[in-house]
């Protein structure tokens, strides 16, 4: 038998042949693991360098980057043409080429006479060609169809319709208030003036009702008088609802020289814009017309959004937080019920929530209430002030209809007045908690509609109308007539008023991704119906 001496150097040779194996097996695993890294390496950088490859070579060629797939395609484009007063009438002289007067006042009054101007010329960096224009749907699939409509852009043009010496210009604004209005009178009146030299732009107070009311004198606008409109809200001019009458506006027209006109409002002032287009075209009249849409709601069709809606929404949070400050400290069961404005459609509701992140339940005209059940938004408001010890809610002005029915009163405007669903809300709140709680709720009711109105554009609509504004002078200045100016996929294009109005207005998609991110805030039982097997939607890409 073995010495222990002789056992021991047994168990050490043992041991470092273990040892010795173990090393062996994970150097060739790491050699093995090493040389595939290699090869895949190897393969991705080869794969790299094919692909930079294609990519040159397609750039040789004339062809853009990426890969070429063969089930997306457009074979049509359909262009939503604007109406041109060169069909009808003789346009300046074709020498008039379109350039930037940037012209700059020496007079330091009011009282400055346009004569007192000097100038220094510019070229315009882009001038915009014959059929460029802007994809309405930039959304492509393999089910897209390969036929599509397209939009005329907006911008300069190289040739004018009007001698600018010749222009006497008007602008109106018509229906109810909104952030930016003084922005667009301010920018319409500088664009006409400092770009292209007209030597007098009326402003029409009051708005159409203003073109024959003898106690509301038009006012001149120089660019003296709207230097600092913009800093307010409202609307230096005055606006009111209904009031047209196409005779008495064409016979304003006719006195006071005007060939151009400009008018701010909503769906229907722009049915009413289209009205005097018509009018002037079946009189011989070589005046434009143009509109640029207006509305708080955002409802008008096809466009981005409409200028004063971000501010709005900004405007909204406040009252949002003094909901929720109301709630938290108002003891026991503290709500804040907050009336945001939205007759049809509940855009400014649900950007507000979206916006502000201390919401809990958000009611839209789009979305049908359920007060009670599985569903109902009262045992969910109960739940959620259990887990909170408070809550806030919004609710558009135009929710609840099929629970208080439709109005047949109308305003002015032909809009149909709205049943009172903060008053009823409210008051269902409370009565609730009386029937199913030992202590009561404490509801605060907050309804700022007017005030997010009447609020001065915030820097983002400030810049929109600015763009607005400078557009519909560029295109007008063309000889474009019976259109209006808008943000289409972000880009500014002229579209014609009937096909504007035609879907106006629009309401948010009760199956599309805005009010689901709605309800993935909230986290609120979504009451939406059931989509329809086949439904299409019909809304415009940035809504669903």
């Amino acid at each position: 038998m073995p010495s222990s001496s002789a056992q021991l150097s047994l168990l050490h040779a043992g041991i470092l042949a273990c040892g010795v194996a173990a090393v062996a097996s994970l150097l060739t695993s790491s050699i093995i693991k090493s040389k595939a890294d290699q090869e895949a390496a190897a393969e991705y950088k080869a794969a790299q360098q094919s692909k930079k490859k294609a990519a040159k070579e397609q750039k040789e060629g004339g062809e853009p980057s990426g890969t070429l797939i063969d089930d997306v395609s457009i074979e049509k484009i359909y262009l939503w043409e604007v109406e041109h007063l060169g069909s009808r009438f003789k346009s300046a002289d074709k020498n008039n080429i379109n350039i930037m007067k940037n012209k700059v006042t020496n007079a330091s009054s009011e009282a400055a006479e346009y004569s007192e101007y000097t100038h220094s010329s510019a070229e315009y960096n882009k001038l915009i060609a014959s059929h460029e224009c802007i994809l309405a749907d930039i959304k492509l699939s393999p089910s897209t169809s390969k036929s599509v409509k397209a939009y005329v852009r907006a911008g300069p043009r190289k040739h004018l319709h009007f001698d600018p010496h010749s222009v006497t210009a008007a602008i109106v604004t018509c229906g109810g208030l909104c952030p930016g209005l003084n922005n667009v009178i301010r920018e319409l009146t500088n664009s006409l003036v400092q770009l292209y030299g007209v030597k007098k732009v009326l402003g029409v107070r009051g708005g159409y009702a203003g073109f024959y009311n003898p106690d509301w004198a038009p006012v001149e606008l120089t660019p003296q008088y709207v230097e600092t409109l913009h800093h307010q809200g409202g609307s230096a001019l005055g606006s009111s609802r209904g009031g047209f009458d196409l005779d008495k506006i064409i016979a304003f027209l006719k006195k006071h020289g005007i060939n151009q006109l400009f008018v701010i409002g909503g769906d229907g002032t722009h049915r009413g814009a289209f009205k005097i287009h018509e009018g002037c075209m079946e009189r011989g009249m070589n005046v434009a017309v143009c509109g640029i849409p207006k509305t708080i709601d955002n409802d008008i069709d096809h466009i981005d959004r409409s200028f004063g809606f971000s501010s709005a929404v900004e405007a909204a949070q406040i009252a949002i937080r003094t909901a929720k400050t109301e709630a938290r400290c108002n003891m026991p069961n503290g709500i804040g019920v907050v009336k945001l404005m939205g007759r049809s459609a509940g855009f400014i509701a649900v950007h507000a929530v979206m916006g502000s992140g201390d919401v809990d339940l958000c009611l839209v005209p789009e979305i049908p209430i359920v007060l009670e059940g599985e569903k109902g938004c009262l045992p969910f408001l109960m739940q959620r002030v259990k887990e909170k010890g408070h809550a806030v809610v919004v609710v558009a002005e135009g929710a609840g209809e099929e629970l208080l029915g439709q109005s047949t009163e109308v305003d002015g405007s032909g809009n149909k007045k709205l049943p009172p669903i903060g008053d009823f809300l409210k008051k269902k709140i409370e009565e609730y908690y009386k029937a199913n709680s030992n202590d009561p709720a404490t509801v605060k009711y907050i309804d700022p509609s007017y005030m997010i109105r009447s609020v001065p554009a915030n820097a983002v609509d400030s810049l929109y109308c600015m763009q607005l504004a400078q557009n519909a002078v560029h295109g007008v200045m063309a000889g474009y007539t019976g259109f209006s100016a808008g943000l289409c996929n972000n880009r500014m294009v002229l579209l014609p008023i009937p096909e504007l109005v035609e879907t106006s207005p629009r309401t948010m998609d009760a199956h599309g991704r805005t009010w689901e991110r709605v309800i993935s805030l909230t986290r609120q039982p979504n009451t939406a119906p059931p989509k329809k097997e086949g439904e299409v939607s019909k809304y415009a890409p940035m809504l669903r």
